[in-house]
């Protein structure tokens, strides 16, 4: 019961590598509904993709709770942006403090991240989906009953390990589960999940601030994220299967300083308070990093490694990361200094703020679908081409944006913007995990979201700092115009990327044999 495609040329693993993977874990080619360790067993029909044909309705299923819970908590990410002014003035703390609740968050998503190959591969679909939301749903409860500020922090902390283990979940499942001939479709409504919700986090906040306290921005949230726990603890079934893993912890402990201090260390770099700090945790993040990468190398020999590598054997696995990196780091210092524009040279409110930015949020996930399916009839070359360019030609046109810049000008070149993004996107997810094996799929979405996390941080800590120092010797305006034509520049490094692309067969059942 395997699937019937093989890697071609462009989705082997370079330089006779692909027998070295393939033979790194034979069991996911033979029977991927068993699991490998006692624990109940799936149904057939949503147990993995099918050869071809329509999906099941168990597979169906699966996939729709899983998105649903998955939007919900990338909601929950950007919900917090807008409230933050609201929150030192009610917990009586200061600026730099209250941003913790923001820096937290991204700094436990970044540390619980890359053990989710391992998480996924040792707990069965519905184990990890209960834990996710278990830790969801509990770390919201916590946060709309927080009596201070540490209490709310620790809270969002809870959120974010929850939140870290929905996305590898969602795409590990998806590569299970979906037919080759149908995954960019589907690839395609993830989009919605990924885009949709963190646009609509600011206004929705932004709405719920009007009119209740902060406490309702996840009060609301609550019954949701119960409702989608409910539904996945009974209909959600195991799809794949389970292995006899075992933790490293010198692995795990490494993380922490890895990728918490890079990502700590690049979105503090470029503030104006900044100091040393930053500076050393980035120094000891690079250090560890170069351990973890060393220490994984190792434990690969013996089949054990927290994080496997061996998907940078995979050329289009490699080109569709480092373009999902250039492109997050793009966006992400565009998310940070569009908002500044707008409030300080255009003074718009905060909720008029996020009115604006939300139309590009909606059109880049409503988009998502159909640009799913055309992938799926063309591959990715002339959607990550288009979308590279439009990226770079928009970007280029917000560095030109001034005093008198209309803002249904900012907008339609927003929603260009985001076009661009979504043509990227799901090419970029689809063609780099389609022609990794099953045992490599919870460990390719866990790089991918990984290096998402600290490119993030990269761009914001660099568009952030281009900001602050031209804005310091010239004014905002210069300074925003300076930080979007470095963006700029990073993009061109997407077209190169994008026309490096190919269409890849996935080597689905075979475990790349």
């Amino acid at each position: 019961m395997s699937t019937d495609v093989t890697s071609d040329a462009n989705g082997k693993p370079e330089s006779g590598a692909s027998g070295s993977v393939a033979s790194a874990e034979a069991t996911p080619s033979q029977a991927p509904q068993i699991p490998a360790s006692p624990g109940p067993t799936s149904p057939g029909p949503a147990s993995q993709a099918p050869v071809s044909g329509k999906m099941s309705r168990e597979s169906v299923t699966v996939i729709v709770t899983l998105l649903v819970a998955t939007f919900v908590v990338i909601l929950n990410e950007t919900i917090m942006n807008v409230a933050l002014q609201r929150l030192m003035t009610d917990l009586q703390v200061s600026a730099s403090t209250v941003q913790w609740l923001a820096t937290g968050f991204m700094l436990t998503m970044a540390v619980v991240i890359p053990t989710t190959g391992f998480i996924l591969q040792r707990m069965s679909t519905r184990g990890a989906f209960m834990l996710a939301m278990g830790l969801f749903s509990g770390g919201t409860l916590l946060a709309a009953l927080a009596p201070g500020f540490l209490v709310l922090l620790l809270a969002r902390i809870v959120q974010a390990g929850g939140t870290a283990i929905m996305l590898p979940l969602l795409m590990t499942t998806i590569l299970t589960l979906v037919p080759m001939s149908k995954r960019g479709a589907v690839m395609g409504n993830v989009s919605i999940a990924i885009s949709v919700a963190p646009a609509m986090g600011p206004t929705v906040s932004g709405i719920i601030l009007d009119n209740f306290s902060w406490r309702f921005m996840f009060v609301f949230v609550l019954p949701v994220a119960l409702a989608a726990f409910a539904i996945g603890a009974k209909y959600l079934t195991n799809v794949g299967e389970r292995e006899k893993t075992t933790l490293d912890v010198p692995s795990v402990i490494l993380t922490v300083p890895a990728f918490g201090g890079l990502v700590y260390g690049l979105s503090q770099i470029g503030g104006a308070e900044a100091g040393v700090v930053p500076v050393i945790a980035l120094v000891v993040g690079v250090v560890c990093l170069a351990l973890f990468v060393f220490r994984q190398l190792k434990l690969q020999k013996s089949d054990a490694p927290l994080l496997d590598l061996r998907a940078f054997k995979f050329r289009m696995f490699t080109v569709s990361t480092l373009l999902m990196v250039v492109a997050m780091m793009a966006l992400f210092g565009g998310v940070i200094l569009l908002p500044l524009y707008l409030q300080n040279t255009l003074h718009l409110e905060p909720l008029e703020t996020g009115l604006a930015l939300l139309p590009g949020g909606l059109a880049m996930g409503l988009l998502g679908p159909v640009i799913g399916r055309i992938f799926d009839k063309v591959g990715p070359l002339p959607l990550t081409v288009s979308g590279s360019v439009l990226m770079v030609l928009t970007l280029w046109q917000f560095s030109r944006l001034d005093e008198g810049s209309s803002l249904g000008w900012v907008i339609a070149l927003h929603v260009t913007l985001s076009l661009g993004l979504a043509l990227l996107f799901t090419p970029a997810f689809t063609t780099g995990l389609n022609p990794l094996p099953p045992h490599l799929y919870s460990h390719g979405s866990a790089i991918i979201s990984t290096a998402q996390q600290v490119s993030g941080a990269a761009g914001t800590a660099l568009l952030v700092s281009i900001y602050a120092v031209v804005s310091a010797s010239s004014n905002q305006v210069a300074g925003m115009q300076a930080a979007f034509m470095a963006a700029t520049v990073i993009a061109v490094a997407a077209v190169v990327l994008g026309a490096m692309m190919r269409k890849t067969e996935g080597a689905g059942g075979h475990g790349g044999h």
